[in-house]
């Protein structure tokens, strides 16, 4: 493994669960050829400054996540769509280094078909904004504030989406209404959610 970056060692020498799980995940990306970089805090392997697969730890479980997997053929069943709004990406999840043993050939066998998906240029068909269900107390706000509607349809489609995401969260629409009005300012100022 002489293509290890010093710069993620760290990110193995950290974790204080999941240590072994995520060093057997390394040497199964690296062993594929992809280079090795910190991106997000997490290891991330890319091939040619793309990225195609990222290890990240969680309480219950570590993954791979395979950033175009909704591309990639899945005979195993192993590609798991983290929530109904993940358009792009799956994970793959392991609980102890058995699991990843056992699926050592699979996993090498996914990378090496996202590494194809990369090269042919494939790219997953995004939804647009307009296709996701505005809240009801989020319209109603951009109908009567023709600034706040601009200033929405200003920011890009990723910031617009993880607003009607945050807004669309809570069962009840007072909550849904609190939300709305505490973000508006933000929209206003061209922010995004976590800016």
């Amino acid at each position: 493994m002489n293509n290890m970056n010093p710069k993620v060692d760290f990110y193995f020498s950290k974790a204080s669960k999941w240590q072994e799980e995520i060093r057997q995940l390394r040497t199964i990306a690296l062993d594929c050829g992809l280079t090795e970089e910190l991106k997000w805090g997490c290891p991330c392997y890319t091939l040619n400054k793309t990225n195609i697969v990222l290890i990240h730890v969680f309480k219950e479980y570590c993954a791979y996540l395979f950033f175009k997997g909704a591309l990639l053929h899945d005979p195993k069943s192993i590609l798991i769509q983290q929530t109904e709004n993940v358009q792009s990406a799956r994970q793959t999840r392991f609980t102890n280094t058995k699991e990843i043993a056992k699926l050592k050939k699979t996993l090498t066998a996914y990378i090496y078909e996202a590494i194809e998906v990369e090269k042919a240029g494939l790219k997953v068909k995004l939804k647009k904004t307009a296709d996701f269900i505005i809240p009801e107390e989020f319209q109603n706000k951009l109908n009567k504030q023709p600034t706040l509607k601009t200033a929405f349809n200003a920011l890009t489609p990723g910031r617009q989406r993880a607003y009607i995401f945050y807004f669309s969260q809570p069962k009840q629409s007072k909550t849904r209404e609190l939300r709305v009005e505490k973000c508006m300012q933000d929209i206003l100022d061209g922010k995004g959610l976590n800016d």
